[in-house]
């Protein structure tokens, strides 16, 4: 199972304690972290990203960054995560190295079939459950939507939205490759989050 932190800095209570947060659950294998700081300014949101990408990885997780390819190209990173409707991921491709990771957030069907045929090595479908996150303005999808957001590609799809450590096995079980999530990794002092 793949596990995808999303990160928030604020929630976390700084930068300091956000990348505190990070190095302990890169320390626990999870594989993939989404740098999803929007309102720092270029130069912050790469001294964040530098400092991230050279934190020891023992498991080898990928540190992504929201939406900025320059950031992620200039600072190491491994990728970038991507809105629905934004640059296409092929076009990408064209700048960036072949092992970058390219991933899409999606909230439809239509959105995970468009983002497979651009490219998008993996998606991020939500809401999967209800959410106390301001983020989700959409209805819920369940378990249902998710099963056939998977069936929909042959792509790898991560569950988000409301996914807990309790329900998480639930995503794994209706198809999806992996979880995604901000607080159920970043509010825990250890993820109980397992393969």
């Amino acid at each position: 199972m793949i596990r995808y932190y999303i990160t928030d800095r604020r929630a976390a209570g700084g930068v300091e304690e956000l990348v505190e947060i990070i190095e302990r659950r890169m320390a626990e294998g999870v594989d993939m972290i989404q740098l999803r700081e929007k309102d720092l300014n270029t130069r912050e949101l790469f001294t964040l990203t530098e400092r991230v990408v050279r934190l020891s990885k023992p498991h080898g997780a990928k540190v992504l960054v929201n939406a900025r390819v320059d950031v992620a190209l200039a600072s190491g990173a491994a990728g970038v995560h991507l809105r629905a409707g934004s640059i296409a991921p092929e076009r990408l491709r064209e700048i960036t190295p072949p092992d970058f990771v390219l991933g899409v957030s999606c909230h439809t069907i239509e959105e995970v079939q468009a983002a497979q045929e651009e490219g998008a090595g993996f998606v991020v479908f939500s809401p999967v459950f209800p959410s106390s996150s301001k983020e989700f303005s959409q209805e819920p999808k369940g378990l249902k939507g998710l099963r056939a957001a998977v069936e929909a590609v042959r792509i790898p799809v991560l569950a988000l939205g409301g996914v807990t450590v309790e329900n998480a096995h639930l995503c794994v079980q209706a198809g999806a490759a992996g979880v995604a999530g901000i607080s159920m990794f970043q509010r825990a002092e250890r993820s109980a989050i397992r393969e």
